[in-house]
């Protein structure tokens, strides 16, 4: 009996000290939990148990019990009963995470974006028509077809969700799995930071910066941070650092999912190397140029209408929605949802080199620059753009560059071949066979 005492009290310690290791842990699961249901539910409309049984069942995510409350648009989450998280959706602004202490009445005084959210009176891709009902006397059809059924195939592996192309400025093909549509918004994580870069592009096109200005930040003026500049940003090679690390409590996780203000975690890191020097993904970095627009705005209201009127509206992306956090700050790093035909809309401004519908957003150079690649990159990236410069994906052009997201979420462009290539899903390469998927879309319109 006294062993058996012992061994009890050593369990009954080790069960303690694992509770107490992993209980800030919790905060992370129901942060992202009830942030990707509330979401998901009031932009996209998919019910709690399809995201449950699909988007959030992931290790460690799936752990979590979730409420969804329909009339005050409220995600709530906990983990064995712990660590209870809610997020509320604000309508223009999307789902905002709350953090610990805040109330949903807290947001009750909220600006939110001014839209333009008339139709545009042409057939898409330009306007919200329906598509051009033309045949391409250069395209395989058949074999259009049939690069899409490929990108379907083995979907409990692929996981693929959409796919389109456009060529030639129309649209030639498009698949979806049941649940999903062409208006059905779509979460691009990280493609939401091509969207933040295109912002700069168009803010320089306007003669209010160059992007080898210095970022002018008062929290880095009086040390070697004031020498990065915007382009150091724009390239991720700002020196600064930051732990791009899901799998643990690190300097992304935090900030997506514990702080109000979410730039200012990465603004606060410490520098580690001479901008330029290094190159090192971060979410952290889009962050501080979220932030940093409003140096450009006149007040609150302006810096969310910006990205709106400037270039989401005003190419016809109505369905866009990039989120904000408790300071009012787009998470330019992951929270921008679109549909597939709206992504694409972002795909063909660039394969048109910024001009849209004869009216030109942002310089003609400026996809070169965004395409250039970043020295230390070794040829995979440029400006917050991927790039295929480093022959990655061995069957397909070079020229490819492709706004990129987690999960496989991406926009390809393509301009050696005037297409505009999306897809969308839940699986990344090599489980989601890129490769093959574009390559027989080339194939199909030589």
């Amino acid at each position: 009996m006294k062993w058996f005492k012992r061994i009890a009290g050593i369990l009954f310690l080790l069960v303690v000290i694992a509770i107490g290791f992993n209980y800030p842990k919790l905060t992370l699961i129901s942060g992202y939990s009830s942030k990707y249901i509330a979401s998901s539910a009031f932009i996209s409309g998919h019910s709690k148990s399809y995201i449950e049984a699909n988007d959030n069942n992931i290790p460690n995510i799936k752990l979590a019990t979730n409420e969804l409350d329909y009339p005050m648009k409220i995600a709530s989450a906990r983990v064995f009963g712990l660590q209870k998280r809610e997020a509320i959706y604000k309508e223009g602004l999307g789902a905002i995470l709350l953090p610990k202490g805040v109330s949903p009445s807290d947001l009750d005084n909220f600006l939110i974006p001014r839209r333009n959210l008339t139709p545009i009176e042409k057939p898409y891709p330009i306007g919200h028509l329906a598509p051009l009902d033309t045949v391409l006397p250069t395209v395989d059809y058949s074999a259009i077809q049939d690069a899409l059924a490929l990108v379907f195939e083995d979907n409990h592996i692929q996981k693929s969700r959409s796919a389109l192309v456009l060529y030639k400025g129309q649209l030639i093909g498009e698949k979806y799995i049941d649940g999903f549509g062409p208006d059905t918004p779509v979460l691009g994580w990280s493609m939401t930071k091509s969207i933040i870069a295109t912002i700069y592009g168009i803010l320089e096109y306007q003669g209010n910066l160059k992007v080898s200005d210095p970022v002018a930040l008062k929290d880095w003026a009086n040390d070697e941070r004031a020498l990065i500049s915007i382009d150091d940003l724009l390239r991720m090679q700002s020196g600064l650092a930051f732990e791009e690390d899901y799998s643990v409590i690190s300097d992304v996780t935090n900030m997506l999912f514990n702080e109000s203000d979410m730039a200012q975690v990465a603004i606060d890191r410490p520098s580690i190397a001479k901008p330029g020097n290094i190159w090192s993904y971060s979410s952290g970095t889009t962050n501080i140029l979220s932030k940093y627009l409003k140096s450009f705005s006149s007040d609150a209201q302006q810096y969310l209408d910006f990205p709106y009127s400037q270039l989401i509206d005003k190419i016809g992306m109505h369905s866009m929605v990039i989120e904000t956090d408790m300071a009012q700050t787009f998470v330019g790093s992951s929270y921008g949802w679109a549909s597939t035909r709206d992504w694409a809309r972002f795909g063909l401004l660039y394969l048109q080199n910024g001009v849209w519908d004869g009216s030109r957003i942002f310089s003609d150079s400026w996809v070169n620059y965004i395409s250039t690649p970043t020295e230390a990159s070794n040829g995979s990236y440029g400006a917050h753009f991927w790039l295929n410069a480093d022959g990655h994906l061995k069957d397909v052009p070079r020229d490819l560059y492709s706004a990129n997201g987690h999960d496989g979420q991406h926009v390809y462009i393509i301009p050696s071949k005037d297409l505009v290539i999306v897809r969308t899903g839940l699986g990344e390469r090599p489980d989601y066979r890129a490769n093959d998927f574009i390559a027989a879309i080339v194939a199909a319109v030589e």
